[in-house]
C-alpha cells in the first residue's frame, strides 16, 4: 500500500509539474498578440514555475527515488539512470539558463517594452531553452512509463 500511494503522488506530480510547463508556449504565443499583457503573463510563468512546476519537480525525485528503494531496483538500470542524467540536465537547464533568461525578458519588457534592445534576443533564448527542456522531460516521462531496454 506505501509503494501504491507513493507512485500516486509521483503520477500527481509529474501531471502537474509537465503540465504546467507545456502551458507556457500558449501563455506566451497569446500574449505576443497583446504585448501590454506580456509582463504579466511571463510574470505567471515565473510564478507558477516557482510556486507549482519546479516544487513538484522536486517531488517526484524524492518519491521516484522512494519507489526505487522499495522495489527495489538498481539506480543503474539503463533506462532509470538515463532519465536520471535527463533531470540532472533539464534541472541545471531550468536554473543556470531559462531562469535568467526569462529574469531578463521581464527586465527588458517592464523598461522599455519590446523594442528594447536584447528583448528578442532574450525571447528568442527562452523559446528554444524552453523547448530544448520541454523534451527533456517528455523524453524522461517516455522512459517511466514504457521502461525500454536500453
Amino acid at each position: 500500500m506505501l509503494f501504491a500511494i507513493i507512485k500516486w503522488i509521483h503520477v500527481l506530480a509529474a501531471i502537474t509539474a509537465v503540465g504546467a510547463n507545456l502551458t507556457y508556449a500558449v501563455w506566451i504565443a497569446r500574449a505576443s498578440r497583446e504585448p501590454a499583457a506580456l509582463p504579466f503573463v511571463l510574470r505567471t510563468i515565473r510564478a507558477i514555475d516557482n510556486r507549482v512546476a519546479n516544487p513538484c519537480y522536486g517531488v517526484l525525485l524524492l518519491t521516484g527515488l522512494a519507489m526505487v528503494l522499495l522495489i527495489p531496483l538498481p539506480l543503474t538500470t539503463a533506462w532509470l539512470l538515463a532519465a536520471i542524467l535527463l533531470y540532472v540536465l533539464a534541472a541545471v537547464l531550468g536554473i543556470v539558463a531559462y531562469t535568467p533568461v526569462i529574469k531578463e525578458q521581464i527586465r527588458l519588457l517592464e523598461s522599455a517594452g519590446l523594442d528594447a534592445p536584447g528583448y528578442a534576443e532574450a525571447a528568442r533564448k527562452g523559446r528554444w531553452l524552453g523547448i530544448l527542456v520541454t523534451l527533456d522531460v517528455v523524453v524522461i516521462v517516455f522512459l517511466m512509463v514504457v521502461k525500454p531496454a536500453l
